[in-house]
């Protein structure tokens, strides 16, 4: 027999193991998974391609130094909208029309950007891309709810190496796109994908409708309950919130040490991003370790790995050594991707019917973590890279003292949540 936690007139202070009736899903096929995964990387590319062109963007649209600032935050500020109050209608609506209508969402923001005739359209599409980028954070836990419990951890990790992938490499894909064609060809020809991305969603992804009776207002306040009642959710935000922090810190700072010591030009910047996208490839190996019940282990090592990384980080600037600075970035990011695979399997094993919201929850408090943390880089920079790495290992260090007060858990726990 299965478990799964279920809840009591679905208030989550119910939450409590009762046998699944209903039977599990059948493993989702490999091009599915696929699918998934590539639409994830694109999507979420989005929300990265203006980061590398803010200096070309800048001057054509008239902004100051200082309002340039903009182009990125509003972008984020979309994103982190999007978490909190478009994601938890997936646990509401029906999810493929709710992915194809938000990806349609991001084709008409790209394409004002491209068209932006002046600095106000350009904002305003900016934060139309943000808010309907989520589609990404739809489109991960829609393929946990279609797979088996036994291989989740496994498939959720191959879409989340999709998506990390297109963190990594939309900005060398910009920055590349940019210099032969300029910056506008960026975003059209991302609103062309995007809208091949969807007409193939729309014709693959199978229909999913949230069961119970909802409405937004009380879905939106549910949302308080989650977290004060879902202590997994709370330790796994922070342990990923103190890892995507790190990522943005670093990948925040390197461009500019590479350039001012290592006179890197525009396109080796492409090309060392290009390299530090292979951390993407752990995350299907976090998956499996997961679905073995090792997630506490891989966890702690993961973020010991993202202190070496910055160590490494450390050295490679004292003695002037690029494959050194190359091998820190590799690290970093499977680390963090690592923590982000097993986090996110542990809190899809909770209520079914809460999934959405908890991972918007789970999403946003790690995406303010990253945007503060993005924000500060540039200012403790100035200090110097040695401050910069050393406050990259201090996050690492509060990472792994608040993994050291996390309980294994009990007989019971574990049958109703199988491994945290």
């Amino acid at each position: 027999m299965t478990f799964r936690l279920s809840t009591q007139n679905r208030d989550p202070r119910y939450l409590r193991a009762v046998p699944r009736s209903e039977p599990e899903p059948a493993e989702p096929s490999g091009r599915l998974v696929a699918i998934f995964a590539f639409a994830c990387a694109l999507s979420v590319a989005n929300i990265y391609y203006a980061q590398p062109l803010v200096g070309f963007i800048a001057p054509e649209l008239d902004l100051s130094p200082r309002a340039s600032g903009f182009i990125m935050t509003l972008t984020q500020l979309g994103y982190g909208t999007g978490l909190l109050f478009l994601v938890p209608l997936a646990d509401l609506f029906e999810n493929r029309r709710l992915i194809i209508l938000a990806l349609g969402g991001v084709v008409v923001g790209l394409a004002g950007i491209a068209l932006a005739p002046g600095a106000a359209t350009f904002m305003a599409a900016s934060f139309v891309v943000g808010v309907c980028a989520v589609a990404t954070q739809i489109l991960v836990p829609l393929i946990s709810h279609l797979t088996p419990e036994r291989s989740r951890g496994r498939v959720v990790g191959n879409v989340m190496g999709g998506l990390l992938a297109g963190i990594m490499l939309a900005r060398p894909i910009a920055s590349v796109v940019s210099g032969h064609f300029g910056w506008r060809t960026v975003f059209a020809g991302s609103a062309v994908a995007m809208a091949i991305a969807a007409v193939v969603l729309a014709r693959v992804l199978p229909q999913r409708q949230p069961t119970g009776a909802r409405s937004y207002r009380q879905t939106l306040r549910s949302m308080a309950v989650l977290v004060a009642t879902t202590p997994v959710l709370r330790r796994r935000a922070l342990y990923q919130g103190l890892m995507f922090g790190m990522f943005t810190l670093f990948w925040t700072a390197a461009p500019l040490l590479l350039v001012k010591q290592f006179g890197i030009s525009h396109d080796g910047l492409a090309w060392f991003t290009l390299a530090g996208a292979a951390g993407a490839l752990s995350a299907p190996l976090a998956g499996r370790l997961a679905d073995r019940g090792w997630s506490r282990p891989a966890t702690g090592l993961a973020m010991a790995t993202a202190a070496l990384a910055f160590g490494l980080g450390l050295a490679a600037a004292e003695v002037d050594s690029l494959p050194l600075l190359v091998v820190a970035a590799v690290l970093l990011d499977g680390a963090v991707q690592i923590t982000q695979v097993v986090s996110l399997r542990a809190i899809y094993v909770l209520a079914p019917e809460n999934r959405s919201r908890l991972n918007g929850l789970y999403m946003a408090f790690t995406f303010v973590c990253g945007a503060t943390s993005s924000a500060l880089a540039t200012a403790i920079y100035a200090y110097g890279w040695p401050a910069l790495a050393w406050t990259g290992v201090g996050i690492a260090v509060c990472a792994l003292l608040a993994f050291a007060t996390e309980r294994a858990p009990s007989a019971r726990s574990s049958r109703a949540f199988t491994s945290v």
